[in-house]
């Protein structure tokens, strides 16, 4: 076995907060919450709701659920590190979050080219859309694009038990691919993992990006000699999407390029890139879709009718026409 599996790594990023960690937790602490209350308000109306079970919303629920998997992952660990004096993680909770972490990544790009698909098949093929995105269908993307990339990110895990660590202190305030990397000793990291390293990153980020611009082009071409509604339709149809698409790419992007420069730039800095990537998005997917979703306004104003409805019928009324006889 593996001696790394023995030793304790520091979490350098917490000493040097001071004062400053009581702000960070306020505010970590506000979002998250946040996080979970919108995130499970829309699961709980996707879930009750018969009208939302169509594919996107279907892929939607996966999409929340994922956000709420990879920002649990790592904030409430932040939380506690920040309240306490401890530091400190062992290197098997430091994988197993890096194994978190990454299958958030991963996960959120193939369950949004799920989406984009379907997006494809509703403007494309809208007279045979119910033929080709039967149930059957959307249980198997639904499981490739949450089962496949956590596949492979466990094997990238496992290629990372096999290196032998050299340092022991981790400069960010979770864990990743990259700053268990950091700390191994420079000649023991595997031409294998290397390169297993890239195939995720082609398959589970560029080809996702591909896809997803590949098939948005074709519908902005296709839009352009659409009547009037049918492009009022298309846009108030992908919005969403797009937006969720595009914000999650760039805070991906930033990521990536952080992580090259990581060791040049202040620790607020850390700080920050942290809270764009796992906690804003995660947040930011359902606030999205809650606003510019009719079906979800429309079914949450359902909701709320049948609540009031149902709490003016258990609220006893008063026969006015009764005397009171004394």
């Amino acid at each position: 076995m593996n001696e790394s599996f023995h030793v304790t790594l520091i979490f350098a990023a917490y000493k040097d907060m001071g004062s400053a960690k009581y702000v960070l937790f306020t505010v970590v602490f506000l979002i998250y919450l946040a996080s979970l209350l919108v995130s499970i308000s829309i699961l709980i109306l996707i879930y009750l709701d018969i009208s939302l079970h169509k594919p996107m919303f279907i892929f939607l629920f996966l999409l929340i659920v994922n956000g709420l998997i990879g920002s649990t992952a790592v904030w409430p660990q932040v939380m506690l590190l920040l309240l306490t004096e401890v530091n400190t993680t062992s290197y098997e909770g430091c994988l197993f979050q890096f194994f978190l972490v990454g299958s958030y990544g991963g996960c959120n790009y193939t369950v949004l080219t799920a989406m984009a698909y379907d997006r494809f098949v509703s403007i494309f093929q809208p007279l045979q859309y119910h033929t080709i995105m039967t149930p059957q269908k959307v249980k198997q993307l639904s499981f490739a694009a949450y089962f496949v990339p956590a596949a492979f990110l466990l094997g990238q895990v496992c290629l990372t038990t096999q290196i032998s660590l050299c340092q022991y202190t981790i400069h960010k305030i979770f864990c990743d691919n990259f700053s268990i990397f950091s700390l191994s000793c420079a000649d023991n990291i595997s031409h294998v993992s290397n390169v297993y390293g890239i195939f995720l990153l082609i398959s589970f980020g560029v080809l996702p990006v591909f896809l997803v611009f590949l098939s948005y082009l074709k519908i902005v071409l296709v839009t352009l000699n659409a009547s009037r509604n049918e492009r009022k339709k298309a846009i108030e149809t992908c919005t969403p999407h797009l937006i969720i698409f595009i914000n999650f790419s760039l805070v991906t992007f930033f990521a990536i390029i952080y992580n090259r420069v990581s060791d040049y730039l202040p620790g607020g800095v850390n700080v920050f890139m942290s809270i764009n990537y796992v906690l804003i998005p995660p947040l930011m997917h359902p606030v999205i879709y809650g606003l510019k979703s009719k079906e979800i306004q429309q079914s949450r104003s359902k909701i709320w009718r049948k609540a009031i409805f149902a709490v003016s019928e258990s609220v006893p009324r008063i026969d006015k026409s009764s005397k009171v006889i004394t």
